[in-house]
């Protein structure tokens, strides 16, 4: 981002100094007046947009010392000299006027992505890096740079029936996508300490949101809700028990490849209720999908910023057939690091959503 900015900065003294040239060759050259005067009087303009109130002010005073000497070097009469001046004078003002409100904006931006972040931070903390027997690591990355929050949430939390784990997709925008994430994270971290199993920490997550839904709404809408894997990884650290409502399936890494851990049925997002809900079970409960954890293995979940990825033909990502297969990953942190950096290779740099990464393992197994 850094680097950019000073890429941004140098372009822009480069261009108001082309325009202001420009300007002046054609004044002193052209074969009819005031012909480079537009130019002349762009040129701080485009400076007090661009850079600091001082080069503005430099490249103001510089257009109007140009604009008078030519229109004196050209022996035109005092009348157009004046008029000249004032036109490239007045412009040059409009031009710190600008530059004055652009760096008022900047700080008042850089205040709102501070609290965006501070926000953030306080909604999604990183979690501990060890968490029962398990290695963890999290990844965000938003889809602009300058944002700092969004929709996408994950939680990692040590219960006495195991570490249970969320990663989830608020949908919606604005500040009602921030209040669901505050509450899916909340009714995660109350519920998760007492709900005996996942079926029971979803349905009492699904009523929490509907609840939500509907005093922000005056109903629930179909429009909001939230898609989410829940996982739990039992106190010896080998078997992972999963839920998921209506979110992209998590992954099991494991001896250089990436297995897609499909739910055996689907389900809807949390926040609908459940009364529509009814598995073929007919219990009216969530089903609990179990698989192993090797020794050795990484469990990997994501949000559709991962797997709807494009690239510039328009194709999906998928991690089963991106660069991530045949490799071997030391720890959590390194596979969430990969896969941030596979996607953003995948997009050229222009993801459209923003994404959340979780991975775990059973501590000092990584090969």
């Amino acid at each position: 981002m850094e680097g950019f900015r000073r890429t941004r900065v140098k372009s822009s003294w480069v261009l108001a100094a082309i325009v202001l040239i420009a300007g002046a060759l054609l004044t002193a050259f052209a074969p009819q007046p005031y012909i480079g005067l537009p130019l002349l009087a762009a040129s701080p303009l485009i400076a007090g947009a661009m850079l600091s109130f001082r080069v503005a002010l430099g490249f103001a005073c510089a257009a109007a010392a140009v604009s008078a000497g030519l229109d004196l070097y050209r022996g035109r009469p005092a009348t157009a000299l004046f008029v000249d001046l004032a036109v490239v004078a007045l412009i040059g003002a409009l031009a710190l006027v600008v530059d004055v409100l652009m760096e008022r904006q900047g700080r008042d931006l850089a205040q709102a992505r501070g609290i965006a972040e501070a926000v953030q931070l306080a909604l999604l903390p990183q979690p501990d890096t060890r968490v029962g027997p398990l290695a963890v690591a999290a990844g965000y990355a938003a889809a602009q740079a300058e944002a700092r929050i969004g929709g996408d949430l994950f939680a990692v939390q040590d219960t006495p029936f195991g570490v249970r784990m969320i990663i989830g997709d608020v949908r919606g925008k604005g500040l009602q996508a921030v209040a669901s994430v505050s509450v899916a994270i909340g009714a995660f971290r109350q519920e998760a300490e007492y709900a005996p199993d996942l079926a029971a920490l979803a349905v009492r997550m699904d009523d929490a949101l509907s609840r939500h839904a509907g005093r922000s709404l005056a109903g629930v809408s179909s429009e909001d809700f939230t898609t989410a894997v829940l996982a739990e990884v039992s106190a010896g650290g080998d078997v992972v028990r999963l839920v998921n409502r209506g979110h992209p399936a998590p992954y099991l890494v494991h001896n250089g490849q990436l297995i897609r851990l499909d739910p055996s049925a689907p389900q809807l997002p949390l926040g609908m209720g459940l009364a529509e809900v009814m598995p073929p079970s007919g219990t009216g409960a969530p089903l609990t999908d179990v698989v192993s954890l090797p020794t050795g293995a990484l469990l990997l979940m994501v949000t559709d910023g991962v797997t709807e990825a494009r690239n510039r033909e328009g194709v999906f990502y998928d991690p089963c057939m991106s660069r991530l297969v045949g490799l071997c990953f030391e720890n959590p942190e390194s596979l969430v690091r990969a896969l941030i950096a596979d996607v953003h290779r995948w997009t050229n740099g222009g993801q459209q959503d923003d994404m959340a990464i979780l991975a775990v393992t059973r501590a000092g197994a990584v090969r």
